[in-house]
């Protein structure tokens, strides 16, 4: 299996991958609104791919970069578990993985989608695995990236 190449893809995992995008989430759906057709770094995105053994929320192949969209609606401590071992394998192949929770997209977009942009940037080191819920959102010791307050309330406050 060539490493640093796309993994080849089968039916099952591909025809998953097309049945996540149609049943996304209104979090999933508002992020992809703003990462399509290049909105932000001119980087590329592509929603629901599989790779290797996973099928990722987003990815840009060209930045080795996976977005993942959490829910609140599972065993957190079991998904935790199965988020750190999916993020230590795509981080194995080059990848680097930064995870949202769906309130944080559907609450402080703007501030999800400037920690999007940071980390296209490289501004900030590889995250690391998901926390437990409630664990907050600093990045001590998590891979959720820190969210700033909504930009209308900096200009309030300016």
């Amino acid at each position: 299996m060539p490493t640093g190449a796309l993994m080849k893809k089968d039916r099952a995992s591909t025809g998953r991958a097309r049945y996540l995008r149609r049943q996304g989430t209104d979090a999933e759906k508002a992020l992809w609104y703003q990462l399509r057709n290049r909105r932000i770094e001119g980087t590329r995105f592509r929603r629901q791919q599989p790779i290797g053994p996973y099928i990722v929320d987003f990815v840009s192949f060209e930045r080795r970069l996976v977005v993942e969209v959490d829910g609140g609606q599972r065993d957190e401590e079991v998904i935790a578990g199965r988020d750190e071992e999916r993020t230590r394998w795509l981080n194995g192949k080059g990848y680097r993985v930064v995870r949202f929770w769906n309130s944080d997209i559907l609450g402080n977009l703007e501030g999800v989608l400037e920690s999007v942009a940071e980390a296209l940037r490289g501004d900030s080191g590889t995250p690391s695995p998901s926390p437990v819920k409630g664990e907050g959102m600093v990045n001590g010791g998590t891979n959720r990236w820190p969210t700033p307050p909504p930009l209308l309330v900096l200009w309030a406050l300016t």
